[in-house]
Formats: structure tokens, sequence, C-alpha cells
């Protein structure tokens, strides 16, 4: 006669089984994932990590940067060009494509006068919506045209409206270039009068060593203006340096600011 199968036995066994196969498949996948969980941190860590263009720059020495867009526009240029040079003061001129293309005569006649000329893009476009390869062609553009008309490699960049994010920066590093804020902003795009431009200027909280200031070339007010900041901000002992000569361009990094600090 067969023995009696003890039907308790074989599920317990089953079980057991089954439990075993789930706790060696937890190890396995518990195992794997220590081996690439520190890879996609360091990944994920990298790409959160906000790339900051300079806005400022760290200096024990009292200097500030007047820097102007050339975008849309040239009715003041030229006086603007001679107020400069009648104070003697050197600036940083940030040109578009499209301006270069337009007043190629200006660009020359900034060049010789002795300021920078930095790179603002081909075609003033939020260039954060735009892909890596799109804002390379952005940058290469009119830095070919500058380079055609002046001989000078540019290697200072501004992005239009401010507009930046991390693949922007890199993209600007990639090409040699420094990617240049602003800390004041004179506001004159605004049409505000001459005094309100110089006021946002001298009596703005961010002013300190090492402040770049952003104005234009073609906002009504500014010619009007710029005598008188150039006066006060030197009263109040500050030196008038363009952007090439106030940024650190050996080793350095910027801070989650913007300020850069040389190493």
């Amino acid at each position: 006669m067969e023995p009696e199968r003890n039907n308790y036995d074989t599920d317990s066994l089953a079980a057991f089984m089954k439990l075993g196969i789930v706790i060696l498949s937890i190890i396995a996948i518990v195992g794997y994932g220590i081996r690439i969980i520190p890879k996609a941190v360091t990944v994920s860590n990298y790409g959160a990590r906000k790339e900051r263009p300079i806005y400022s720059v760290d200096t024990q020495e009292k200097k500030v940067a007047l820097s102007f867009e050339c975008a849309w526009g040239n009715d003041y240029t030229k006086k603007l060009l001679k107020l400069l040079d009648i104070h003697n003061v050197k600036a940083t001129f940030f040109m578009t494509g499209d301006w270069v293309d337009e007043f190629p005569e200006y660009v020359k006649e900034i060049a010789e006068a002795g300021h920078d000329i930095g790179n603002h893009s081909e075609n003033h476009m939020y260039m954060t919506q735009l892909s890596p390869e799109e804002c390379a062609d952005e940058i290469v553009k009119v830095h070919e045209k500058v380079k055609k008309l002046t001989g000078i490699e540019m290697n200072l960049f501004r992005p239009p409206y401010g507009d930046y994010d991390n693949m922007l920066i890199r993209t600007a590093k990639d090409h040699g270039y420094y990617s240049i804020q602003w800390n004041i902003d004179s506001l004159d795009w605004k049409d505000y009068s001459a005094e309100r431009i110089v006021k946002q200027v001298v009596n703005n909280k961010n002013l300190d060593n090492g402040s770049i200031i952003r104005m234009h070339n073609g906002a009504r007010y500014t010619l009007d203006a710029l005598s008188l900041i150039i006066e006060e901000l030197r009263d109040m002992g500050y030196e008038l340096v363009p952007v090439s000569e106030l940024i650190h361009t050996g080793n350095y990094y910027v801070d989650q600011s913007g300020r850069q600090y040389a190493k």
C-alpha cells in the first residue's frame, strides 16, 4: 500500500523555496544598485549644479567696469565714444551680429579706440530655447564677423536678455568665452531720466569693488547720464576699466551669487 502523501510538508517546502528565491533576487538587486547608484548620484549632482556667468569680481582694488550692449540703433554711439574719450575711460561693448553687419565702421572705431569688444550673439535670441549646436552657431557667427573686421579674437560673451542655463555657459566656455553678466543694471533701457539712471548706478546697494555695470549704446538718456556716472564713481574712489581688465583669467571659480574669485 502506497504511503499517504503529507500535503502540509510539501506545501511548506514549496513556500520555503519561493521565499528563498525572493530573498536571493532582492540581494542581487541591492548588490547591483550599490554598484550603479554612486555613478548616478555623481551625474545627477553635476547636472543639478547651477552654472553662473560672472556678475562681479572679487578684488581688493576699487575698480568697476562699464559695459554697453549694442543690439538696436546707433543714434548715440559716436557721441558716446567721444564722451568716453574725454573722460579717458575704456569700456566694453557687447555686439550682436546684426549690429556688426549694419555698423561695421563703428565696430572698427570702437576697437581702434581701445575698448573691449564682446560677443552678444548673432541674432539676440533667448538662447536657452536653442540646442547646443544652435547656441554654438550664434556665438561663432558673430565671432568670425568681428575677427574679419578687426582681427580681434573675442572672449567675452553676454547672453541676450541675461537669459542663460548650464548648457549655454558650457557652450560658450567650449568656444573660449567668459560669460559676463552684471550686478548693476542702469535700467537705461526703460528710458528713465538721466538723473534716475545716475542714481540707479551710484546709489545702488550692489556697487562695490569689482562691479560690472550694464548700459546700452542706443538708450534715450544714457548719453546724458554717462558723464555724471563717471564723475561720481571717480569721486567715490573707483577706477573705471574694461571687463577684460577686471576679471580673473587664470584659475578661478564663480560662486552661486555670480561673484568670481581667483583660486
